[in-house]
């Protein structure tokens, strides 16, 4: 495909191939080669991670990492983890599962920092189970990091292979049973239901954290949510 992950059909309705739900392994491991460069969700999230962080060491699961070009972004100070269903490259760092019946962890381990990005739209009925997955491996100063798409958007068209579909404010109050929520932000504002395509709007938008009221409601693509141990 000539077009980066986030401007693809991702948000668009189009079919694509039906092996999303008959055989999910075999579609991402298709699908999420589009990922292999980093697009503009990965690349704020990254900010985020360097923000918060500030230079500590700190160690990182990226949930539904893909072909890990997470990684590839992140200072050494990040010790970087992923799992995903289909792990292109094997590594010992890097973990194939399929979340939605495997449990999130990675052995013993426990994180400072847990990143899941445009994983949950596609968990099914597992999403509280998931959370609690995620609260149990974190840290107690630690950070999760989780964007979720918004639903409400002008444009209420999506990608076929969701399976998990809900309002912003659901998810929101689900997250908040395992996560004290310290902050949510738009990813983006767009008119179109995709992420920034333009030079222009996805500079004016990487730096954006604030919600802008009666515009991000009906704009905003997806929503980051920084939160805490409860």
């Amino acid at each position: 495909m000539n077009k980066r992950a986030d401007e693809s059909n991702v948000g668009t309705g189009r079919a694509v191939d039906s092996t999303a739900q008959t055989d999910p392994g075999k579609f991402w491991r298709k699908e999420n080669l589009k990922f292999a460069e980093p697009h503009y969700r990965m690349v704020k999230a990254a900010r985020i991670i360097k923000q918060l962080t500030q230079g500590r060491e700190c160690t990182l699961l990226d949930v539904g990492c893909g072909p890990a070009a997470l990684g590839r972004l992140l200072p050494a100070n990040i010790d970087y983890y992923g799992i995903d269903i289909a792990i292109q490259d094997p590594a010992p760092n890097l973990l194939e599962a399929d979340l939605r019946v495997a449990p999130i962890k990675f052995g013993d381990k426990r994180f400072g920092i847990v990143l899941a990005q445009g994983i949950f739209e596609y968990v099914g009925d597992t999403q509280s189970q998931k959370f609690a997955e995620i609260a149990a491996i974190l840290d107690q100063d630690g950070k999760f990091i989780v964007s979720y798409w918004n639903f409400g958007h002008r444009n209420p068209e999506m990608y076929h292979a969701f399976s998990n579909v809900q309002s912003f404010d659901d998810f929101r109050t689900d997250l908040a049973r395992y996560f004290r929520v310290d902050k949510f932000f738009p990813a983006s504002h767009n008119w179109r239901p995709t992420g920034p395509s333009r030079r222009i709007t996805r500079a004016i938008n990487m730096p954006m954290k604030i919600n802008i009221p009666f515009i991000s409601p009906v704009l905003a693509v997806e929503y980051f949510f920084i939160c805490s141990p409860r």
